[in-house]
């Protein structure tokens, strides 16, 4: 009877640490500053003086880079995407030439420096392209401009009313979401 009771008590005192240890990683979550370190901003700097020359959001540059990446400039993907926004080589040889910049090469990607201007200058580029539609820029710079074109022009997406759930590749989808989702998280701790 007595070790029944203080199983009880035990069982009690357990159940009381853990609701107040939930509490407490609750509360935790929902400070700022503690989201600010699972939605960092490093190079702030040089995200917001290329954001500001291409007329971007600086907020979604670094949503993109927290997707592509996790902030690590020397990343490559399997494709051979390199750098903070992983950019292809290619594209970005197609970016120099139309910045006139003649000293590019392919290993200036993993400066964040370069990284992040091309970068911020393609996303321009896309936002052009569609007309400031965040999911057509978005899927377009995970899945390439021609494929989102090709959605539109055979109509599996409609540009004037895209959902997520239209997107044809699965990555692609899928990506648009977490960016998507990163990029809420910044305006609501860093945008002023």
């Amino acid at each position: 009877m007595f070790k029944k009771k203080e199983r009880i008590r035990a069982s009690k005192r357990l159940l009381l640490v853990l609701i107040v240890v939930i509490l407490i990683g609750y509360g935790l979550l929902n400070i700022p500053s503690f989201e600010k370190i699972l939605y960092p901003y490093p190079n702030q700097k040089i995200v917001e003086k290329y954001a500001a020359e291409y007329g971007v959001d600086p907020l979604l540059v670094v949503a993109i880079i927290r997707e592509e990446s996790k902030f690590l400039p020397q990343s490559q993907s399997h494709k051979g995407a390199v750098g903070l926004m992983q950019l292809m080589p290619s594209t970005a040889q197609s970016i120099a030439e139309s910045l006139g910049d003649k000293s590019y090469s392919n290993e200036d990607l993993i400066k964040p420096e370069k990284n992040i201007q091309y970068g911020t200058w393609y996303l321009a580029s896309l936002e052009k392209v569609f007309a400031n539609n965040l999911v057509l820029v978005i899927a377009a710079y995970n899945g390439g401009r021609g494929h989102v074109q090709e959605w539109i022009e055979s109509g599996q997406i409609d540009p004037n009313n895209v959902q997520q759930e239209e997107i044809p590749f699965k990555e692609t989808r899928d990506y648009v979401g977490r960016v998507l989702k990163s990029y809420q998280k910044y305006i609501k701790l860093y945008r002023t």
